[in-house]
């Protein structure tokens, strides 16, 4: 199998506009979408020399756009109210931040850091089925997805304080079910 070869000249016009559309399905804010566009290009240009030509140019850009977007989401999340999305651990030597900690960085990957990344998404999907069906919707919708508290409540039917009580117990579900399944 060929190594791909990377050009960052040929970014731009090869491949912004399928990042673009690519991003704003997932933000649904075309600002949003644009800088993280941008920041995806700048990473890339960062960390050309990672690039080991495994996968094509546009694989590996799209890795790195979908770092930026959870990053996005952890971001707001954080905002938010950290004591509701993040999780912690702790253990005889040491303690920290569960997402911090425990995620592989994506520039600097090695075989088990992959498999790694596999599982976890494995185990998030596998708590994520585990949800009673309501709960498992408004948690990709409000965490995931980033639908605001309204729309939710308005395709839902359902009140806010509603959402609220359903969003807590989704999370409280996921952070059990996580420390259980993954660690």
């Amino acid at each position: 199998m060929p190594k791909h070869i990377i050009d960052p000249n040929q970014w731009i016009k090869l491949y912004s506009d399928y990042l673009f559309n690519y991003t704003i399905t997932r933000v649904n804010d075309r600002e949003i979408a644009q800088d993280l566009v941008q920041d995806t290009f700048v990473a890339g240009l960062k960390s050309m020399k990672n690039f080991k030509g495994e996968a094509s140019e546009r694989t590996w850009l799209i890795s790195i756009l979908k770092r930026k977007i959870i990053d996005h989401y952890r971001k707001i999340n954080s905002n938010k109210g950290k004591a509701e999305v993040r999780m912690s651990y702790s253990s005889d030597e040491n303690e920290g931040d569960w997402l911090e900690e425990r995620v592989a960085d994506p520039f600097d990957k090695t075989a088990e850091d992959t498999i790694e990344n596999t599982e976890l998404g494995m185990a998030i999907d596998d708590c994520l089925d585990k949800l009673p069906e309501k709960q498992a919707k408004v948690f990709k919708m409000k965490t995931l997805l980033n639908y605001e508290t309204e729309a939710i409540c308005n395709e839902l039917e359902i009140t806010a304080s509603n959402l609220w009580v359903i969003i807590h117990r989704a999370r409280t579900a996921m952070a059990a079910c996580m420390e259980k399944n993954w660690f």
